[in-house]
């Protein structure tokens, strides 16, 4: 099968036909057009097999996550998904995993109503890169810079269990099969947290999605915003499957830098703070408080009380093992 027979076969069959998309697959360039006062935002993921996901990974997660981590970016910045491109490298056609891979793609797409309008086929090593866009009312996009001191440090979700489903296939850490199978689909088919996002953008201060592990992206925040922070460790949200698993040192390992997660991490000043607990109940997302912000423009954590020392490493490309 040629590359544009490929093309036609497999992505233009989408559910999904927005409105907006004045010209989509099969011209040099889509065409979309964007309603007055919202603005814009892009973002642009690349999944390399054996580093973004396990060599076995099935193609309909591959495809689920190549969307998903995508639509957590945009998720962070308080946006709505509108539109994706999509660029894959394959070693070979195979029918059958590339129907389980757009199932994957077009099935997370059809439930945020995003379009596939673009993208590109080649073959060699497998890899996918996805650009999505969002679209945002003017001047009501979230960053990661407008944290102050006293501000209270929340996230989504409960956090480090895509951390233990590696570990586990790393070094077979569990042995209660409904277990692996909890913490293996938080890896292969992580849930971004669009809706939340959207509830955010009238209150939080700051925001980022956490793919790299809860200390690396909260450390992002801090040099953004030029402030420090501290995690009270007993309160990081775990997992019943995590707790059940693992001694709490090691749970709280995997929570601040283990990575893959895509919950999000962001900041709220005091007065907002039970506005977004408000807002945030109404999309049946659950947040936890973890610490705060202060001056110090540095990291710190407490437990029980007490600080204790941390190792501040999580996921970075381009460095030893």
């Amino acid at each position: 099968m040629k590359e544009f027979e490929l093309i036609k076969e497999f992505f233009t069959k989408q559910a999904v036909q927005r409105k907006d998309v004045l010209l989509g697959i099969g011209d040099d360039c889509a065409v979309v057009s964007c309603t007055k006062n919202q603005k814009i935002v892009v973002t642009t993921d690349t999944l390399v097999a054996g580093v973004h996901f396990p060599l076995g990974t099935t193609a309909r997660a591959i495809g689920h996550k190549a969307v998903a981590v995508n639509l957590s970016d945009i998720a962070a910045m308080g946006a709505k998904p509108s539109w994706i491109s999509l660029a894959i490298t394959l070693p070979e056609v195979n029918d059958e995993w590339l129907t389980d891979f757009c199932s994957g793609v077009f099935e997370l797409c059809e439930f945020y109503n995003v379009q596939l309008i673009g993208g590109d086929t080649t073959q060699g090593p497998l890899s996918i890169t996805i650009t999505a866009q969002g679209l945002t009312a003017e001047d009501k996009y979230l960053t990661r810079s407008g944290a102050k001191a006293g501000d209270w440090l929340y996230v989504t979700g409960d956090l480090g269990d895509a951390a233990l489903a590696l570990l586990h296939l790393k070094e077979g850490v569990l042995t209660d099969n409904e277990a692996i199978e909890q913490v293996q689909r938080k890896l292969d088919f992580p849930k971004p947290r669009v809706l939340a996002g959207q509830a955010l953008r009238e209150y939080a201060s700051a925001a980022i999605d956490i793919s790299d592990g809860l200390l690396a992206d909260l450390g992002h925040v801090c040099q953004a915003s030029n402030v420090g922070a501290n995690v009270v460790l007993d309160a990081i949200p775990l997992s019943e499957t995590m707790k059940k698993s693992l001694l709490f040192e090691d749970s709280i390992e995997l929570a601040l830098n283990g990575g893959d997660d895509y919950e999000l991490l962001f900041t709220v000043s005091e007065d907002k703070k039970v506005g977004l607990e408000t807002a945030l109940s109404h999309t049946s997302t659950a947040v936890t408080c973890i610490g705060q912000i202060n001056a110090s423009q540095t990291i710190s954590t407490t437990l029980n009380n007490k600080p204790v020392p941390i190792k501040n490493s999580g996921f970075q490309h381009f460095t030893s093992p």
